[in-house]
């Protein structure tokens, strides 16, 4: 029975399957859009979670990466902290297994606690289904999934 719950928490962190590999788009210190109803409006992506880079090499996020993430705009107690988010949305073009190509219209992420628990209630726009696979809570939350 423990094995069970542990395994659940591996989920909830992210961590289930093996990852697809998916074009990374987005770089340390690029602005994105919070997507949520946490509060936030703009976030800095300061760090990416697990990234293993090369000296001299600014690591990248792609859709379902964890990042570390400061709030540029936004609830005024959240300003100018750092949280955890997961990207859910990304302009630059991945290919899945299947051959299609996708493209979002903007760069997006997800804010949530160290847990895995979503910090808003609701996500505004579609989510990409790579994110949506690796992070169930955010699926529940998601509208749209693409």
């Amino acid at each position: 029975m423990a094995a069970k719950a542990k395994t659940r928490g591996l989920q909830a962190k992210g961590v289930g399957k093996p990852r697809v590999r998916v074009s990374r788009g987005i770089n340390v210190g690029s602005i994105i859009k919070c997507t949520d109803n946490s509060g936030a409006k703009e976030l800095r992506v300061v760090q990416v979670v697990g990234y293993k880079g090369r000296r001299r090499r600014n690591p990248m996020a792609a859709v379902g990466d964890l990042v570390v993430v400061s709030v540029r705009k936004g609830a005024p107690d959240m300003r100018k902290k750092l949280f955890h988010a997961v990207i859910v949305r990304q302009r630059k073009p991945y290919r899945r297994p299947e051959g299609i190509w996708i493209q979002f219209e903007d760069n997006a992420a997800v804010i949530i606690t160290p847990e895995g628990e979503m910090r808003g209630s609701e996500i505004h726009g579609p989510v990409a289904r790579e994110a949506a696979e690796r992070w169930p809570r955010i699926a529940s939350a998601a509208s749209i999934i693409i």
